[in-house]
């Protein structure tokens, strides 16, 4: 099958491919359903670095065997991970204004019409289970799972995670979207999580917390890691949710969102004169 390619474009051009899936992201929640706007807005910088930086993935053959392995486990994020496939060629651009249309597969919450996605997603508690069955089944290229950290409320998640280690799914990296906030509020006041870290040491895996907003550190946190056995890795991104729009960011309201025309065009106003300021 040929090795599949593992980079993009330069790590110099990853802050215009965040500016831009933000901006794909706010013209999706404009779109009749609207939806899950901040956590999506959350995942941006881990996603893309994933995508266009370390993942060893091909667009032209999505399916090449020697690919790496993504799961969203948090389904609801679909709309950053759309944006992201879209903007690495997986699929037109054009295509995302189709989201959440009749007929469209860009639905809510990833399904494997989609080039690019490995498995549907978004009942919770279920997305490391499936990497780690990925991850047993060839030893010899990495898999990551994204979840979110009001997910790891669900026993599964732990059920799954103390699999991994006994394993010594080396090969396997969990990144916990850390936003703080879930559906219905802080998730420290629902179930608390809190030392997270040091829950995931007791199951066996090797942690490393990051800024999930800063480049660099993902990098440093991602980047490292390796095939065959040993502990597996989880990455602690530490983000807010709703990030890039001011008057979202950090606000429970922004897990789900339905933008009017008025407030699209704000919201992108918003993220433009972002860009231009960051000069990219």
């Amino acid at each position: 099958m040929g090795a599949a390619a593992p980079a993009g474009p330069p790590e110099s051009d990853l802050p215009a491919v965040a500016h831009r899936v933000r901006e794909h992201i706010v013209r999706m929640c404009a779109g009749p359903e609207g939806g899950h706007l901040g956590g999506s807005m959350s995942l941006v910088e881990i996603l893309t670095l994933l995508y266009f930086e370390v993942m060893r993935v091909d667009p032209r053959r999505p399916a090449a065997l020697d690919r790496d392995i993504f799961i969203l486990s948090k389904g609801h994020g679909a709309m950053c991970l759309y944006a992201v496939l879209a903007e690495r060629g997986f699929f037109p651009v054009a295509e995302l204004a189709e989201y959440s249309r009749p007929g469209s597969r860009l639905m809510g919450h990833p399904v494997r019409a989609v080039p690019g996605v490995e498995m549907p997603t978004g009942s919770l508690g279920h997305g490391l289970a499936l990497a780690n069955g990925f991850a047993v089944a060839d030893r010899g290229r990495r898999c990551f799972a994204v979840l979110g950290d009001g997910e790891l409320q669900e026993g599964a998640v732990w059920e799954a995670a103390m699999a991994s280690a006994a394993l010594g799914l080396g090969n396997l990296t969990a990144v916990v979207d850390r936003n703080r906030l879930q559906i219905t509020g802080p998730t420290e006041d629902a179930i608390g999580l809190e030392p997270l870290a040091d829950r995931w040491r007791s199951f066996g895996w090797t942690v490393r917390e990051v800024d999930g907003h800063d480049f660099a550190a993902l990098r440093e946190a991602l980047v490292p890691g390796g095939t065959g056995t040993g502990p597996p890795v989880a990455v602690i991104a530490r983000t807010v949710k709703g990030r890039g729009l001011p008057s979202l960011e950090a606000e429970t309201r922004s897990h789900y969102a339905r933008l009017s025309g008025r407030q699209a065009e704000r919201s992108l106003a918003v993220l433009q004169a972002r860009r231009r300021r960051a000069g990219s």
